[in-house]
C-alpha cells in the first residue's frame, strides 16, 4: 500500500469502473493507503496471467489492489484477500458481495496461508519482512505459493534511489531466495515491485 495512495488517482482518466468504485471506496473510509496506480496496472497484468487459477492477497485495505486484478482476470479466478481492521474488511467485503469468486477475510496475514498455495499471491500488508519489527517474511514453499506460481511484493523504493538501503535486506532476501526466480520491476523513480516465480 501506498501512503498518498488515492490522492495519486485524482488525474487518472479510464480508470476500471471497479477500481473507480473502490478508490471512492476508501475515500468514503477515509483511507489513503491504496496500491498506486502504477502497481494496479502491474497487478492487473499478473492477476490475467493467472486466470481460471487461485489468487491470494495480504491486505485488504479498502479493495483497490483487489479490484485492479478482479476487474483483469474475471469470474473464473477465485481470490482470497485478508485484512487485518476489522472495519475495512467489512466495507471490502460488501464491496465485493456481488462477486462469487472473491473472498475476503478478516485475520492476521498469517491466516491467509489457510486458503492456499496461490497461484499469485500478492504480500501487501505481511508477509514481506520490509520491517522486521512488523513481520518476517514467509516461506513460499510452507503452504503460500504452488510451483510455478508467481509471488509479487510492492511498495519497494527502487534500487540504487535514495532509501533504497532500508528495503536491501527484503530485497535481498527475495530476489537471491533459493526457490524463487525474481527480478525488481521500477514503476516509477520513487516506486518497485519484486516479483518472482517458484521454481520448485
Amino acid at each position: 500500500m501506498s501512503v498518498g495512495g488515492n490522492t495519486a488517482y485524482d488525474d487518472r482518466a479510464r480508470l476500471p469502473d471497479l477500481v473507480a468504485a473502490a478508490v471512492d471506496l476508501a475515500r468514503e473510509c477515509g483511507f489513503d493507503n491504496s496500491c498506486a496506480p502504477e502497481q494496479g496496472w502491474l497487478l492487473s497484468v499478473l492477476a490475467r496471467g493467472w486466470t481460471g487459477g487461485l489468487v491470494g492477497e495480504t491486505g485488504t485495505g479498502c479493495g483497490v489492489g483487489l479490484a485492479w486484478m478482479v476487474d483483469a482476470a474475471g469470474p473464473d479466478t477465485s481470490f482470497v484477500s485478508i485484512e487485518l481492521d476489522a472495519e475495512r474488511a467489512a466495507a471490502s467485503a460488501d464491496f465485493f458481495d456481488g462477486h462469487r469468486n472473491v473472498r475476503i477475510v478478516h485475520g492476521d496475514w498469517h491466516g491467509l496461508r489457510d486458503y492456499g498455495p496461490f497461484d499469485l499471491l500478492v504480500l501487501d500488508g505481511g508477509g514481506k519482512g520490509k520491517d522486521l519489527s512488523v513481520d518476517s517474511p514467509l516461506d513460499p514453499a510452507d503452504g503460500w505459493l504452488k510451483p510455478g506460481g508467481t509471488v509479487a511484493l510492492d511498495d519497494f523504493v527502487p534500487a540504487g534511489q535514495p532509501g533504497a538501503s532500508e528495503h536491501d535486506a527484503a530485497r535481498n532476501h527475495w530476489l537471491n531466495h533459493p526457490l524463487l526466480q525474481g527480478t525488481e520491476i521500477r514503476l516509477s523513480p520513487s516506486l518497485a515491485t519484486l516479483v518472482a516465480m517458484r521454481r520448485q
